[in-house]
């Protein structure tokens, strides 16, 4: 019976790891879909929203605090990103890549930069309406989702690199940093790999901020309405990002190594 119930548990593990993989390799394959869905979310919170003590300027306010909280998620992006050699932290959907392993810079005090980074970003987006549910859901789906993610990404890491891994692993936190850990990075900064990679997330962050200032006016004020400090920031970014995208397509970014 001892030996039964040991082979029983023994199934129901292997199982439960399979699943993880197979659940997690999914989820990494579609994870650029999930802002859409978080933007709906939050998108629902607005329903009976009102301006902070009524005011319009205090919301811009609020609105100026959210886009912080994004541009902190951005800068730990560019601080892993612009370190990073080729052949990692890639935006690939299909399945991990890792030419070889990372351990020095953001990733000698966390396993997972870019995951925190896309924290932020999401969080930014999910305290605009104002609405104390919209974060906390948005913190529990972030958790389920990305569980899964790094569970098959490490597993795929474990397989590559074996030892060198586990060793890492050990001593990195998987999420929350531990900046005594820190290691210098051992490449210099690529200010052209962050304009190659980092933009659109800046692009699509100031997008979502001017699509939730036009549908709280609509809510509050029943019309539609331009904000023009918000329409000048999404007319400097989207510059920014359409020569972005002008320089990628001809080749301007490339970095040797990079």
């Amino acid at each position: 019976m001892l030996l039964a119930d040991l082979l029983s548990r023994r199934a129901i593990a292997m199982n439960l790891q399979e699943h993880f993989l197979n659940s997690g390799a999914w989820l990494f394959r579609w994870r650029s879909y999930l802002p859409v869905l978080l933007l709906s979310i939050a998108l629902l919170g607005l329903q009976g929203f009102h301006y902070p003590a009524g005011s319009h300027a205090l919301d811009v306010l609020w609105e100026i605090f959210c886009f912080l909280v994004g541009l902190w998620g951005l800068a730990i992006r560019i601080l892993t990103v612009g370190y990073t050699p080729a052949g990692t932290s890639a935006r690939s959907t299909r399945k991990p890549i890792a030419a070889e392993l990372n351990t020095t810079g953001m990733y000698s005090i966390v396993r997972h930069p870019l995951y925190l980074g896309n924290y932020f970003l999401w969080l930014a987006v999910a305290l605009l309406p104002l609405a104390w549910w919209v974060p906390v859901i948005t913190t529990l789906a972030f958790w389920l989702y990305y569980e899964r993610i790094i569970f098959a990404e490490e597993a795929f890491l474990q397989q590559k690199f074996g030892d060198d891994f586990l060793r890492w692993a050990a001593r990195t936190p998987t999420f929350l940093p531990s900046l005594r850990l820190w290691k210098p990075p051992r490449l210099c900064f690529s200010l052209y790999t962050v304009l190659k990679r980092e933009i659109s997330g800046l692009f699509a962050l100031v997008v979502a901020i001017n699509v939730f200032e036009v549908a709280e006016d609509l809510v509050v004020e029943g019309k539609l309405e331009i904000d023009v400090f918000w329409a000048a920031v999404l007319g400097c970014t989207t510059l920014l990002y359409g020569l972005s995208v002008v320089a990628k397509k001809k080749r301007l970014l490339e970095v040797e190594g990079r």
